[in-house]
């Protein structure tokens, strides 16, 4: 998870994630990886477009019901969003389980 964490930094920052920089964020933060685990995110990441993939990935903020509506309506809408809301973990999870796999 670490090393998704200073990818993640890096992004942010504006800086290119290669295995050098990333190799250095893991090392500042005094955090032991092998080259390895580091080659193989640099490489999975390699055409990811990491605004893309965050914003796929937030889980929306369930939105309140208007103050005019009827109870029962608001409680509907709830079940709905949070259907909506337990497919996209589902989702969150498959890709997750998928860089996971790059970890073991």
């Amino acid at each position: 998870m670490e090393l998704i964490y200073a990818a993640m930094l890096l992004h942010k920052a504006g800086k290119e994630i290669n295995e050098a920089n990333v190799k250095k964020v893991i090392e500042a933060a005094g955090i032991k990886k092998d080259d390895a685990q580091i080659k193989a995110l640099v490489s999975a990441l390699d055409g990811v477009d990491i605004e893309k993939a965050i914003k796929e990935a937030a889980i929306p903020v369930a939105a309140a019901a208007p103050a005019s509506a009827p109870a029962g309506e608001a409680k509907k809408e709830e079940e709905k969003e949070e259907k909506s809301a337990e497919e996209k973990k589902e989702d969150e999870a498959k890709a997750v389980a998928g860089l996971g796999a790059l970890f073991g």
